[in-house]
């Protein structure tokens, strides 16, 4: 068995390109969702729109423009020039402050959830004492409210199914293509120590990957790592086996690579971008969607590094996201070794 582990880690490293891959997605992932897709609210071109400049709508312009938030690009009389400047896309947010110093925002709403984000993060700043105005806010955990703190753990659980899942399926399909597998079979260790084997680099790889994947988290994104790194990686093997086993499973279906690129494309690519909770909470998905969610396993992967990571809970926290994961990897498992063909046609 240690010589088949010795053949199957030399398969993947003298390939490259493939090495490349799996060590450039993570960082070019991890840069892409860190710095370039994210919701954080920064230099949102701000118009101020007042007859006259007061004292008290002054210190609120330049509550406005000390921020990071905002930038005030230019002032105008009426509102209809401001909007004039939204429509061309000159500027995001208007603030319109009346005669009677009240206040309205006039935001661009093609954007719902920026505009929100907006209106939300400006009416922090222009009301600096909100309990006179009824009702105070205070974000835990992320007090910035960084998108960075929301992607890392999605990113970590696409990753990790994608690579233990696809590269598993692909590395067994193609043993049956190039007609090795034949060998493997009818050499003295058994087909299930077989499938171990081979199993096993991908499982180093994927601790690796993690690793690197935390690394630029906290050193590079300045996301906090608030709970145990023991709960995280025990959390993290049980979800890496799921991976490995969902692989094993689709390896059993393709006949080809390229089938295995496709069943794996349609099983884990769109739902764990569109279902998992990764880009868009799954409590604001239709109900059928909600139920559709429940089957996939990066959701309750992605919960619990959520709460591990961010919020720095205990393991009872995330028991019930453990348990789900834990049976959903015996459930594979065993479906997987129960279909997988000892005799090849």
């Amino acid at each position: 068995m240690k010589q088949f582990i010795i053949k199957e880690a030399r398969h993947i490293l003298r390939d490259k390109r493939t090495m490349l891959i799996l060590f450039g997605m993570p960082v070019v992932l991890m840069l892409i969702f860190g710095f370039a897709v994210t919701n954080d609210v920064r230099n949102v071109r701000t118009v101020v729109v007042t007859s006259q400049m007061d004292h008290q709508t002054q210190s609120a312009v330049d509550r406005l423009a000390a921020s990071e938030y905002f930038t005030i690009v230019t002032t105008v009389p009426t509102s209809k020039a401001a909007e004039r400047l939204l429509r061309n896309q000159k500027a995001d947010m208007a603030v319109v402050f009346s005669a009677d110093h009240t206040i309205q925002l006039v935001v661009d709403g093609a954007d719902p959830n920026m505009a929100q984000q907006w209106s939300h993060y400006a009416q922090q700043i222009l009301y600096p004492l909100p309990i006179e105005r009824g009702v105070g806010v205070r974000f835990l955990y992320n007090p910035q409210m960084r998108s960075a703190y929301n992607f890392v753990p999605a990113i970590m659980g696409m990753l990790l199914m994608l690579i233990c899942a696809m590269m598993t399926s692909i590395s067994i399909v193609r043993e049956k293509e190039r007609g090795t597998m034949e060998v493997l079979l009818v050499s003295p260790i058994r087909p299930l120590l077989i499938i171990i084997a081979k199993a096993v680099p991908y499982l180093v790889l994927a601790f690796a990957i993690l690793v690197s994947i935390l690394l630029m988290a906290v050193f590079v994104l300045d996301v906090p790592l608030r709970g145990s790194l023991v709960w995280i990686f025990l959390v993290s093997t049980i979800y890496i086996l799921l991976a490995l086993s969902l692989g094993l499973l689709i390896s059993n279906v393709a006949t080809s690579q390229l089938m295995a690129l496709l069943i794996s494309a349609m099983v884990l690519m769109m739902p764990i971008v569109m279902l998992s909770g990764m880009l868009f909470p799954i409590e604001s998905m239709p109900t059928l969607l909600q139920w559709l969610s429940a089957i996939v396993p990066p959701r309750y992967y992605i919960e619990a590094m959520r709460k591990l990571m961010i919020m720095g809970v205990g393991i009872t926290e995330v028991a019930r996201e453990v348990a789900i994961l834990t049976g959903m990897t015996l459930l594979l498992l065993a479906v997987a070794l129960k279909t997988f063909k000892v005799r090849l046609e």
